[in-house]
């Protein structure tokens, strides 16, 4: 009776401490996610830059040499582009911001129904109606310009995290690999040691292919987007077209606010071909998603559609902006995590981990 209530006690104990451990890493999570996020910028930015360092590492003979010519030519091209193209983007920036507050106003009071409705041969009938139904919701307006001036604020607030983040990545080029071999080494059962290393081999993998392939994607938005706007002669498409590339990076809500930017400030500003504006975001939005986004991704993330708007709509919920962009690798990561896990269990009741495979099907 005895034995039997100090091994009841014990597991009482052990479930009640993993409880605890738990607890206190969501806890952790909650009160430091501001310097993890940092953290997994810093990772994502490494894991850009590693294939240069170890291509130039063979050549300098030294991964510290490597990493310092890699950030000082990245420097350089910074300045470069900076110093030709910033300043056409900062006057566009800045005679765009000049002209928000009065477009908000003519919003506001419907005036902006009567200019863009004399414009476009509107009835008189049809102008009264969109005026008196913008000065109806003239508050939701107001609100909802708030919001969007709060997210830029708070994007502004941590601009910081723009020279911190390329710091961080420098230790990590530097030290990751002993990082990893230390956090191996804290496991002393080889199955366990084995499917840790495995799920740092996976994960390797799909983080540095889904950023190197996430920068192509956006690089080519950019593109894409310069040359349509300027060929089209969209009103501030120098402006447009780089928050468009930006916005690409993040998944399924960036590019819809891109296309929802461009196509309301062209209409605001009484652009003429509105439609054919429209039709080829459509157009560029089938080739990026159909064409150029399964070839470039291919299968590094290999997640369901829903799983991947449901990763996107919670993230957006938890963390704003910065949730929906970490939304598609935190779920591939699960995945990883979880299937690696189910061989895991496999080989404690049937055998050796090497005799179940984890990656896709061989193909005939």
């Amino acid at each position: 009776m005895g034995c039997a209530l100090a091994l009841i006690d014990l597991r009482t104990v052990r479930v009640l401490f993993t409880a605890l451990l738990f607890a206190a890493g969501v806890a952790f999570l909650y009160l430091a996610w501001r310097t993890l996020i940092i953290f997994l910028f810093a990772v994502f930015f490494a894991y850009l830059l590693e294939p240069l360092v170890t291509g130039l590492q063979r050549r300098v003979r030294g991964r510290g040499r490597a990493i310092a010519a890699i950030y000082v030519l990245l420097a350089i091209l910074l300045a470069v582009f900076f110093s030709f193209v910033g300043p056409a983007i900062a006057h566009e920036g800045g005679k765009l911001t000049e002209a928000l507050p009065v477009l908000l106003d003519k919003i506001n009071s419907g005036q902006i129904a009567v200019q863009i409705g004399a414009q476009r041969g509107w009835s008189y009938h049809t102008q009264e109606q969109l005026q008196k139904f913008l000065a109806y919701h003239r508050g939701d307006v107001t609100r909802i310009a708030s919001r969007v001036g709060l997210r830029v604020a708070e994007v502004a607030q941590n601009i910081w995290w723009l020279l911190l983040i390329p710091i961080l990545a420098a230790f990590f080029l530097s030290d990751g690999r002993e990082f990893t071999q230390s956090l191996l080494s804290t496991v002393g059962s080889a199955p366990q040691r084995e499917f840790l290393d495995g799920v740092i081999h996976d994960l390797n993998d799909m983080l540095a292919h889904f950023i190197r392939a996430q920068l192509t994607l956006a690089v080519l938005a950019m593109v894409a987007y310069l040359i349509m706007l300027s060929i089209l002669r969209v009103p501030y498409a120098l402006v447009l077209g780089t928050i468009g590339g930006v916005l690409e990076f993040i998944p399924v809500v960036g590019p819809f606010i891109a296309a929802v930017m461009m196509l309301g400030i062209s209409f605001l500003m009484s652009y003429s071909h509105l439609l054919i504006l429209a039709l080829c975001l459509g157009a560029w939005r089938l080739i990026q998603d159909y064409v150029t986004a399964p070839r470039i991704m291919g299968r590094s993330v290999e997640l369901h559609p829903l799983a991947a708007i449901f990763g996107v709509l919670a993230g957006g919920e938890i963390a704003g902006v910065i949730g929906i962009f970490l939304s598609i690798p935190i779920m591939a990561s699960l995945r990883i995590v979880w299937r690696r896990w189910r061989v895991y269990a496999e080989k404690r009741k049937f055998g050796p981990l090497e005799t179940f495979s984890v990656g896709p099907p061989a193909r005939a």
